[in-house]
């Protein structure tokens, strides 16, 4: 029962590289967006945030398909990336990669976001005072006090990158191997007979694997706090 198959184990590492890919690339942006909506004040702000938070309200199918009519190997962005840079990500576990990103990414923009506001401001205004600029503020006091934030944005975009599904399936489909995650392995084994086994066992594996995550967050969560809060 609790012995994975080679093909599962597949799926498992797959899975395992996609939402570790996802969340490191997603990051960065994460991190900028959720600044930009925390600390300024512009004409669209509301339509940002509103396109940003907008794949946890659409249904996820209707994201891949986005995703595959732009960056397939027709679509515009996609017939640009293969023929000037020879990327491809439509069938492609890359595909997945930035499938999941996306979907996780408003999972990750939000505590980053809330974190960064509840910063008092009079701590990096006092920076800039002894003479750091807006980069360096920003990296040795803003980013250190919002890392509980980041941390808790992390953890639930690599979660939801670890469990996605429909975006992933309609833009890169179900190909063992190559883009057959955790998750679409789990709808394999499901729809074939006597797969209830190899499914138990998945899923067993991706509760190990999001519970495991789950509790490392709120361990470094805690430590991080305790470091710059005094909590």
């Amino acid at each position: 029962m609790f012995s994975l198959t080679p093909d599962e184990w597949t799926a498992v590492l797959l899975s395992l590289r996609i939402a570790v890919v996802a969340t490191v690339v997603a990051l960065p942006f994460g991190i900028g967006i959720a600044w930009v909506l925390a600390r300024k004040q512009f004409w669209g702000k509301a339509l940002l945030d509103g396109i940003v938070h907008l794949p946890l309200v659409l249904p996820p199918v209707v994201t891949g398909y986005l995703l595959l009519i732009s960056f397939g190997r027709r679509g515009p962005i996609g017939a640009f990336l293969d023929q000037y840079f020879g990327i491809v990500f439509s069938f492609r576990w890359t595909g997945a990669a930035l499938a999941c990103g996306i979907m996780g990414f408003p999972l990750m923009v939000r505590p980053i976001r809330l974190a960064i506001e509840a910063i008092d401001r009079r701590l990096e205004d006092a920076a800039a005072t002894l003479g750091a600029d807006r980069a360096r503020v920003f990296l040795t006091v803003t980013l250190p006090l919002a890392l509980p934030g980041l941390i808790a944005g992390f953890v639930l975009c690599f979660a939801k990158a670890l469990g996605e599904f429909g975006a992933t399936i309609t833009f890169v489909s179900n190909i063992p191997g190559e883009t057959q995650t955790l998750s679409a392995a789990i709808y394999t084994f499901t729809q074939v007979p006597n797969g209830d086994a190899a499914a138990g066992r998945l899923v067993l594996v991706a509760i190990a694997i999001s519970l495991g995550a789950l509790v490392a967050a709120e361990w470094l969560a805690r430590r991080a706090g305790m470091r710059f809060h005094g909590e």
